[in-house]
């Protein structure tokens, strides 16, 4: 047992929980972190890092293929190595794996590693592999363990023909065809990367858009890119769930669209169907803690229906991103030391999506914005019209900006093409700081840089864009 209460005790030491272990301490905290595995989390083992380190090499194939555009031989068709590919990724996940356990070290937070389970509101029970159990007490707890990988019913995940992003981290080849199941950010990620690498790709989404929690532009936009890619896409599908069949070197299943029913068939089907929050066997039934399908309901502060729990990250249903775990781990513990903020605003934070080409966006679509009754005026602006976007080969996407037609407030900006998910940091800022469509487009961005995408969107939507003519 632990010689004393812990002012707080985390539960999971993913993205979410290492942030609210080492803001705690900076508050002066005594805090306990457990983990059953490795401090990092999904975010650093099997999701965010691990795939773009795999999406960047795939990205550095492409450029090589298309070298000669450049004026460089690279004589002849380059080749990839797989293995080495996940031998790089391994090591970039390492070293960021050893630098959270230095950090948490240097704040002194208090690690226990095991199973983590309440045995009352305020006291758990931590339980090592291999070792006797611990006790741990604190007069707060925050829940942040996570989620995992979802199917559909009836669909089994095998982990071998049928796989979920976990598996397909870990292959050790690439399949010669997959059938990816699901088109949102995690679906379409994995079908970029792997049609990169030669495998035959096929996408269906149920939805009648690619990316559909994106503005309808950029799924349409996507999905030019992918099928001029040779990546089949099947929209508004329908899956036959009771039909799907596998044998030694296959799996197929039949899907529905505009009532024609056809069967795919590939080496594997990934399902990326969503995510669903880790909340079995961690002891919720000892506690007063309200679900909503699943998820762990909180308020503003992230505070739970039990007094001193409070739940972060993807456990509490938000937007599943590592980068709201994290923020939302700070918003808790500044609570629990007496230092609340206001509540997060979800339409500033940035979702990023890492396929080729990459989308970036935050805030309200041009339907949600208005769905929500705004008086809605858009700008936007071609990558093709863009000096850095022609240097860098890459003339393909756009930057869209949604605004208040009576105020020029930012709603929304989406930004699909070349380092979007680098441009989207200066929109999130611009929400951050209340700024109109007006300030950003006058605010004067070097040249030649990507960044003047967005100036020029945002110039667009005051109908002043320089190098973009709109018709009256």
């Amino acid at each position: 047992m632990a010689d004393a209460p812990f002012d707080v005790a985390i539960l999971g030491a993913g993205t979410g929980g290492y942030v609210a272990a080492i803001r705690g301490a900076q508050l002066g905290l005594n805090v306990a972190l457990i983990e059953r595995e490795k401090v990092g989390g999904t975010c650093l083992h099997r999701g965010c890092i691990p795939t773009k380190a795999l999406l960047e090499s795939a990205e550095v194939l492409d450029l090589t293929r298309r070298s000669a555009e450049f004026g460089v031989s690279s004589g002849g068709q380059p080749t990839f190595d797989f293995s080495f590919m996940q031998s790089r990724k391994q090591k970039v996940v390492d070293q960021l794996h050893q630098g959270v356990e230095g950090l948490l070290k240097q704040n002194k937070v208090t690690m226990f590693r095991g199973d983590g389970k309440f045995v009352s509101p305020t006291t758990l029970e931590v339980t090592p592999a291999g070792g006797p159990a611990v006790t741990v007490t604190a007069h707060t707890t925050v829940i942040a363990t996570g989620s995992a990988p979802k199917s559909l019913p009836g669909i089994a995940i095998d982990g071998k023909q049928v796989i979920s992003s976990d598996e397909a981290l870990l292959l050790d080849k690439p399949p010669a065809s997959l059938i990816v199941v699901g088109a949102g950010a995690v679906g379409v990620e994995f079908a970029s990367l792997f049609n990169d690498l030669g495998t035959q790709v096929t996408v269906v989404e149920a939805l009648p858009s690619l990316v559909p929690l994106e503005d309808k532009d950029v799924g349409v936009e996507l999905e030019r890119r992918f099928t001029a890619r040779g990546i089949r896409v099947y929209k508004g599908a329908r899956m036959q769930l009771d039909s799907l069949k596998k044998t030694a070197a296959a799996v197929s299943i039949d899907v529905e669209v505009n009532g024609k029913r056809e069967t795919l068939t590939a080496e594997k089907l990934l399902m990326a169907v969503g995510r669903g929050a880790i909340v079995d066997g961690i002891g919720l039934e000892k506690l007063n803690i309200e679900l909503d399908r699943g998820y762990i309901k909180v308020n503003g502060q992230m505070r739970t229906s039990e007094p001193n729990i409070y739940a972060i990250g993807d456990v509490n249903g938000g937007m599943l991103l590592a980068h709201v775990a994290a923020a939302e781990g700070e918003h808790a513990v500044e609570a629990i030391a007496g230092k609340p903020r206001h509540p997060l605003d979800y339409n500033r934070i940035p979702r990023c999506t890492y396929t080729r080409p990459q989308i970036a966006s935050l805030g309200l679509s041009e339907d949600q914005a208005k769905e929500r009754g705004y008086h809605v005026k858009t700008g936007r602006f071609p990558f093709a019209a863009n000096g850095r976007a022609l240097i860098f080969g890459e003339p393909n996407g756009f930057c869209k900006i949604v605004a208040d037609a009576d105020t020029s407030e930012l709603l929304g900006v989406f930004i699909i093409g070349h380092n979007a998910t680098e441009l989207i940091a200066e929109a999130a800022l611009g929400r951050f700081l209340e700024a109109t469509s007006l300030e950003v487009g006058l605010s004067v961005h070097a040249h030649p840089t990507l960044s003047e995408v967005v100036m020029e969107a945002a110039l667009d939507a005051e109908r002043r864009a320089i190098h973009f003519y709109r018709r009256p």
